[in-house]
C-alpha cells in the first residue's frame, strides 16, 4: 500500500492507494469517528463492490445504503434529495459518517450532501474509477450540475480518507478507462513534465490495465494534486490550474447533454484546445501540441470538438463557467509543456481561431 497525504492543517487527510484495500476494515475504522454509516453507491457499482465494503464496515452499529442512478445526466438536485431521504428516514444523526462508493458522481454528491446534512458530516471517498481515484475523490470539491452549467452548485468539503483500491479497475469499461486517462494526462501537461513523459512511454501498459502502471499513474496524479490542493485549497489562485481544458470541456457537455461524452472525453478535447490556444500565443511549439494530441490518440481520447458545435456554443456555454470573474473569462494555458499558467487576457480572434482549429463550425 501506498499513502500520501494532503496537508490542508485540521482538514488534512490521507490517500491511501494499493490492491485489496476495499476488504480491509481496519482503515474503516480507523478513520470513521462515528457509530453510524450511509453508504452511497449507484446501480453500477452496488452489485460489483457494495457487499464487499458493507463487510467492511460490519464492525459499525448502524449500516445503511442507497442507490443512485448511474451517470452524468442523473447529477442533479433531485437525485441529492435521494440521499437525503435515506439519511432521515433511517435516522442518521449527526455523527453518521457518509461514505462514497463509485466513480466522480456518487463522490461529487455525496461530499455535497454530507457538506449539507445537519449543517456538515464527516465522509470517506471510496472512488471505484481511474478518473475518480486521480481526480475527484481528492481536494474536496462537491456538488451537482445545474441545465446551464456544470458542477454551479456545490460546497469545498473535504473528506476523512481517499481508500482507493486498484483492483475496482478491473471491471472498468474500456471507454471509461481512457476517460481516466484524460485527467492523468492533464498532470503531466500542467505540471510534471517528467510524468507526461513516462505516460509517453508506458501508455500501452496503462490500457492493458498492468497494475504496476495504474499503481504508479495513480499515486503520481495524486501526489500531484495533493500538492496544488495544499497550496490552494479554495482555488483563490494556484489551484485553477487543475482545470486545464476544463472550460472548453464542461462547453462540450454543457451542450451535448451531459452523459453523451464522458467527462475525460470533454477534457480531453478541451485540452487540446487549450493547447492550440497556448501555441497562437507563442508560449508552447506546435511540436508539443502534437505531442498531446498523439497521447491522446493512443489513449482513444477525442481531440476535435463535437462536429455540431459551433464557436458561439463555447461562447455562450463558457460565458457562464465559474472561472469567469468580473465578467473576464479565465482560462488555463500552457507557458511551456509542464508548466500551466491562469489568463485572463486572451484575444477573442485567438480563441476564436483555436477553436476553429478543432473543428468547432
Amino acid at each position: 500500500m501506498h499513502s500520501l497525504n494532503v496537508d490542508l492543517g485540521e482538514r488534512s487527510y490521507p490517500i491511501l492507494i494499493g490492491s485489496g484495500l476495499l476488504k480491509q476494515s481496519m482503515y474503516f475504522a480507523e478513520h470513521i469517528r462515528g457509530r453510524q454509516v450511509l453508504v452511497v453507491t449507484n446501480e453500477t457499482i452496488a452489485p460489483l463492490f457494495l457487499e464487499t465494503l458493507l463487510s467492511s464496515l460490519s464492525s459499525f452499529d448502524k449500516v445503511d445504503s442507497v442507490q443512485l442512478p448511474d451517470g452524468e445526466a442523473f447529477k442533479t438536485l433531485d437525485t441529492l434529495n435521494r440521499i437525503f431521504d435515506a439519511l432521515l428516514e433511517k435516522r442518521h444523526d449527526r455523527s453518521t459518517t457518509i461514505v462514497a462508493l463509485g466513480g466522480g458522481v456518487v463522490g461529487d454528491m455525496s461530499g455535497f450532501a454530507a457538506a449539507c446534512y445537519q449543517r456538515g458530516v464527516d465522509f470517506v471517498q471510496v472512488p471505484t474509477t481511474l478518473l475518480s481515484q486521480v481526480d475527484s475523490s481528492v481536494g474536496g470539491k462537491t456538488g451537482v450540475n445545474h441545465p446551464l452549467g456544470k458542477n454551479m452548485i456545490g460546497a469545498f468539503y473535504q473528506p476523512q480518507l481517499v481508500l482507493i483500491d486498484i483492483d475496482t479497475l478491473a471491471t472498468l469499461p474500456d471507454r471509461e478507462l481512457s476517460a481516466g486517462i484524460a485527467e492523468v494526462i492533464k498532470y503531466g501537461m500542467i505540471c510534471d513534465a517528467p510524468f507526461f513523459a513516462w505516460l509517453e512511454e508506458n501508455m500501452d501498459a496503462l490500457l492493458a490495465r498492468n497494475p504496476e502502471a495504474l499503481s504508479y499513474a495513480v499515486q503520481r496524479s495524486c501526489t500531484d494534486k495533493a500538492a496544488v490542493v495544499a497550496e490552494d485549497e479554495r482555488e483563490s489562485g494556484r489551484r485553477a490550474i487543475l482545470n486545464f481544458g476544463h472550460t472548453f470541456g464542461h462547453a462540450i457537455e454543457a451542450v451535448q447533454g451531459y452523459g453523451k461524452w464522458l467527462h475525460g472525453e470533454a477534457v480531453a478535447a478541451g485540452m487540446v484546445m487549450a493547447a492550440r490556444l497556448s501555441h497562437l500565443r507563442g508560449w508552447i511549439s506546435a511540436g508539443d501540441v502534437d505531442r498531446l494530441c498523439s497521447l491522446l490518440s493512443r489513449a482513444n481520447l477525442p481531440q476535435q470538438s463535437p462536429s455540431d458545435m459551433t464557436v458561439d456554443d463555447y461562447l455562450q456555454a463558457m460565458a457562464v463557467d465559474k472561472k469567469v470573474q468580473n465578467g473576464k473569462l479565465r482560462l488555463v494555458l500552457l507557458e511551456a509543456l509542464g508548466n500551466a499558467q491562469i489568463s485572463d487576457d486572451t484575444p477573442k480572434d485567438q480563441l476564436v481561431e483555436a477553436l476553429r482549429a478543432c473543428g468547432a463550425k
